[in-house]
């Protein structure tokens, strides 16, 4: 049985592990670890949007590495969660990228937006598998006794995940597995190379227990000619109600009830460009997809989550359709995407001014140093001036004639985090040295990172074995904290006679990235995603009144009414690269 007990001041969680089962399959790779144990990882609150339901409920979406979000959340949802929906990476050999375009432009070339990264999907095969197998277990760990798992997964590691959460929930097909669904989407042409197109993804639906049970909706399908007395619609159509089954292709015109009305209307197929839910964020997936699966597995009031969130459309689907919902991303971007989303939800919605939707935004381990953990690696390399290595090499460069490897820096590192540079080391190479000379140093290295656990040094030695290595620790948080990575944006904001009056705001690492692209600014709110202001700021959680989030190709308005009652005043204003500059506003007068 799982426990939580207090190990040395950290609360610790054990986790429950299954009994090898004989003659089952198991899936093995080099460097497999068992994940029996895992810490409490703290959260700050840091913006609130609405209040807590009648039954004191809000939800929480989460910045951070989401095995430390779920580190987090055992302590108080363990067991809890009904409904588990993840897109993981797919291991696609690609970097996925989010289109960045001034507001109020209309597109006359190629020339008007550039891509920012927002995650690599590069691993090896045994990073993966480990990566996935650590969050397949806590997610087990949070879902409760009649809840599922949805896993959406394409061609690449498909087999593998099956056979990950066989082991991770069991494989009995009556009571774990409960099926593989099928979406296919048209999109696109024919593949270059004139090979089979591939076009359609998996989702793997597994349960807890048996308590977990699937909804039947009934799909109306219409025919070209009467069959075996089918009936006829209001509009002399024949049709035929038939349980909706696994295969989700193009478009799911209409769901009815058993009395034959119609009760909801899905759209499956995949976001187009003109598509009125697009976010512009990589890898995002139809509402019409997440809406059915949401439907056929959960019930209203249910909890769901995603901690793979991305651009939201989880939490939007669950806001709509009255689910309680957490959601995580590692990626700051994915959490003010999905923050924008879900005010715009609000914004059209009189559901906030019934207390029926809310929601909170933590980080967990209270990491703001790096907005995109993908960038943190050139930056530090940067910053350390080191000399940087090809992509091929294990290491990430070299500095002062020692090798140089950076280990995650949005959290702790821990004696996980060395594992796929232990692995990798060249130790053919340690052996002829050591030949010669039993006593000498084989290598020089040194690990980059940002706080990691105390003995890190000693996991390291003891995990290279009989070498001889002189490893050095920068924790940039002690060794290097006076170096800066990043430009500071600034504004020029006047409040005077209870009106607050925007007057310019100059991204500086935006604006950067606009003047590499040669591209033009014709005003400051062009630059601008969104302006949130909380004129009663209580110095800890930012719990803004007015909320500036313009559409597509509107321009925030950058002047606001603030009542004579304020107290203190917080703006926060966020650029199109999802960073945020915030600042406390005084009266000018």
């Amino acid at each position: 049985m799982a426990e939580e007990r207090k190990d040395e001041q950290l609360t610790l969680f054990d986790l429950d592990t299954r009994p090898v089962i004989k003659g089952f399959p198991e899936l093995r790779w080099t460097g497999k670890r068992p994940y029996r144990q895992t810490q409490y990882y703290p959260a700050q609150l840091k913006e609130r949007y609405g209040n807590p339901d009648k039954n004191r409920w809000i939800n929480k979406i989460f910045w951070g590495d989401n095995l430390q979000v779920m580190s987090h959340l055992l302590k108080d949802y363990r067991g809890k969660i009904d409904l588990i929906y993840i897109d993981p990476p797919f291991d696609s050999k690609a970097d996925y990228k989010k289109k960045i375009e001034l507001r109020g432009k209309t597109a006359t070339n190629d020339n008007n937006f550039f891509e920012e990264k927002q995650y690599g999907d590069i691993w090896t095969n045994d990073e993966y598998l480990q990566f996935m197998y650590e969050r397949l277990i806590l997610l087990r760990e949070l879902l409760s006794d009649k809840g599922a798992i949805l896993v959406h997964c394409d061609f690449r590691q498909s087999a593998n995940l099956r056979l990950l959460l066989d082991e991770i929930f069991g494989g009995n097909t009556d009571v774990h597995f409960r099926n593989e669904i099928i979406w296919s989407y048209r999109t696109g042409g024919a593949p270059k190379d004139f090979s089979l197109s591939r076009k359609h993804d998996s989702i793997l639906l597994y349960a807890k227990t048996s308590q977990f049970k699937i909804n039947k909706l009934l799909e109306r399908q219409y025919l070209e000619k009467p069959f075996m007395g089918s009936p006829q619609d209001s509009q002399g159509r024949w049709y035929v109600d038939t349980i909706l089954r696994d295969t989700f292709e193009g478009v799911i015109n209409v769901v009815v009830d058993k009395e034959k009305e119609v009760i909801k209307s899905y759209n499956t197929r995949a976001v187009l460009n003109l598509s009125a839910e697009r976010v512009d964020y990589p890898t995002q997936k139809p509402e019409g997809l997440i809406n059915i699966l949401m439907d056929v597995c959960s019930n209203p009031g249910d909890l769901v989550f995603d901690c793979f969130m991305g651009s939201g459309t989880t939490q939007a689907i669950a806001m709509k359709n009255n689910r309680r919902f957490l959601g995580a991303d590692i990626n700051l971007g994915a959490v003010q995407t999905t923050t924008k989303r879900l005010l715009n939800i609000i914004k059209n919605t009189n559901l906030i001014e019934e207390e029926k939707i809310g929601f909170e935004v933590y980080n967990v381990n209270n990491y703001d140093f790096f907005r995109n953990p993908l960038e943190a690696r050139d930056l530090l390399i940067e910053a350390l001036q080191i000399q940087p290595f090809s992509q091929g090499s294990v290491f990430h460069g070299e500095l002062d004639g020692r090798k140089v490897y950076i280990l995650p820096v949005n959290r702790i590192a821990t004696r996980v985090d060395l594992q796929p540079l232990t692995s990798n080391l060249p130790y053919k190479s340690y052996e002829k040295i050591q030949e010669k000379d039993p006593n000498a140093v084989v290598d020089r290295i040194t690990l980059v990172c940002m706080g990691h656990e105390p003995d890190l040094k000693g996991s390291f030695l003891q995990m290279i074995g009989k070498f001889k290595i002189d490893v050095e620790i920068v924790d940039i948080l002690k060794d290097k904290s006076q170096l800066e990575f990043k430009r500071d944006s600034q504004a020029n904001i006047q409040f005077k006679h209870n009106i607050l009056i925007i007057k310019s705001f100059y991204p500086m690492n935006l604006m950067q990235k606009l003047s590499i692209q040669k591209e033009e600014i014709d005003d400051w709110t062009q630059l601008v995603d969104s302006i949130l202001i909380d004129y009663n700021y209580d110095g800890e959680t930012l719990n803004p009144q007015i909320t500036d989030v313009p559409g597509k190709n509107e321009l925030v308005k950058g002047k606001y009414d603030i009542p004579k009652t304020h107290g203190r005043i917080k703006v926060k204003i966020t650029d199109l690269l999802s960073e945020s500059y915030e600042v406390e506003v005084i009266d000018n007068v």
